[in-house]
Order: structure tokens, then sequence, then C-alpha cells
């Protein structure tokens, strides 16, 4: 009963030291110089944005990246440091733990998603690539739709990539990149669920969706 109990004392000890580490962590998670990734990208966005960086968001940290946070952070009477902190990113309307709605999905699922956008959105600008992935995410939380990537992919009928086999094709990095920035939660359509090429289209159905932008060559609707 004794062993019992010191074993028990001993994996409590060990779970509370594990949430300690895990909290403190969360805590002290920022985004500086040298970071990469999908949450560099929305930071650079919303920088952007805001009219304090004018280079391209290509999710790496560097001067440019720097000096602009360092310009929003004195503007916004916030700690001049150059780094990306839970301050600073509550002030640019992000969360610092954004990667998790990209965590939610497999690396199998996020790859899918790339040669779909391949596939799809190949010569098309980088946001288009990305409006064309958020798209299927969209149709994900829609009820209207299946509630997987893979599902709202292979629906029947859904893209023409599926259809005449270019999702097969290899992925290019920008297609998998803007997969990645998707999934992360940049929807440069703000909520489209169809999208097609006005030049190209041979359904008269898809004509009856409110347009709600362009981008490149394809019509973005609901």
């Amino acid at each position: 009963m004794q062993r019992a109990e010191k074993i028990w004392q001993w994996v409590l000890a060990l779970v509370t030291f594990a949430l300690f580490v895990f909290f403190t962590q969360a805590e002290a998670a920022t985004v500086a110089w040298g970071d990469k990734g999908t949450m560099v990208t929305q930071i650079q966005l919303k920088l952007k944005q805001w009219g304090y960086m004018t280079g391209a968001a290509d999710g790496i940290f560097g001067k440019e990246t720097y000096d602009a946070v360092v310009k929003f952070q004195r503007k916004n009477n916030l700690k001049v440091d150059g780094v990306v902190g839970k301050s600073t990113a509550t002030a640019l309307g992000l969360s610092l733990s954004a990667d998790v709605a990209a965590a939610s999905y497999n690396e199998s699922e996020s790859y899918l998603l790339g040669r779909l956008v391949h596939g799809e959105a190949r010569g098309e600008p980088y946001v288009g690539k990305v409006a064309v992935a958020a798209v299927v995410l969209n149709r994900v939380r829609s009820s209207s739709f299946p509630n997987t990537i893979a599902g709202v992919i292979y629906q029947a009928g859904a893209f023409d990539a599926v259809a005449d086999g270019q999702i097969n094709l290899t992925p290019d990095e920008d297609s998998l990149r803007a997969a990645r920035d998707a999934l992360a939660g940049w929807d440069p359509t703000g909520g489209c669920l169809y999208y097609y090429n006005p030049v190209t289209a041979t359904n008269s159905w898809i004509w009856t969706r409110s347009v709600q932008l362009a981008i490149g060559k394809h019509n973005f609707a609901i």
C-alpha cells in the first residue's frame, strides 16, 4: 500500500512539473529575428495591412520585419525591442498560439491541400493560391460540405484538378506554403465557399453565386 502511494505521489509530482514547464513556456513564447513559419507570415501580413511594412510576407523574420515591429511598438507605446511577445501580438490582433489551427491538421492533409492548390491555381499570384486553399477550409467548416479536407477535395464534381488528374502532380514549394498559410488562418477571401474562372467556367449554376472579389483569374463567391 505504501509503495502504491509513493508511486502515485511520484506520478503527481511529474505531472505537476510537466504542467509548470508547459505553461511557463507558453507564457514566454515570442517571435523574433531569425524565426520562420506561418506565425511570422501572420505578423508580416498585419504589419503590411497597417502600413508598417512594404516587403513580401515570406514567413522569414529578418531586418525589414524587425524594423517594422519596432515602428509598430513605438507608435503604440509598447516595449520597443523588435520582439513579438504577448503584448505586441495582442496589439497586432494576433495570438501567439495561432499555429494551433494548423496543428489540428496532420502533415498528409496539409500536403493534399498543397496538391490541390498546385493543380487548381498553378500560375496564379501567391495570394490567389492561399485563397484557393482557404475556400477548401471554409467548406470544411461549413455544414453544407464534408467536414474533412479530403472529403471536400474529393467530393464528386467539386474541383477540376481532381477530375482531370492534376491533383496527382507534385506540388511546388509555393503551393505547399500557401496551404500552410491557409491552415494557419489566412483567408484572403473573407469566407468564400466557391471560386471559378469566368473565362472558362461552363457550369451555369456557378454564375448564380454572389462574387465577393477577384484574385488573378479567379472570382471568389459565396
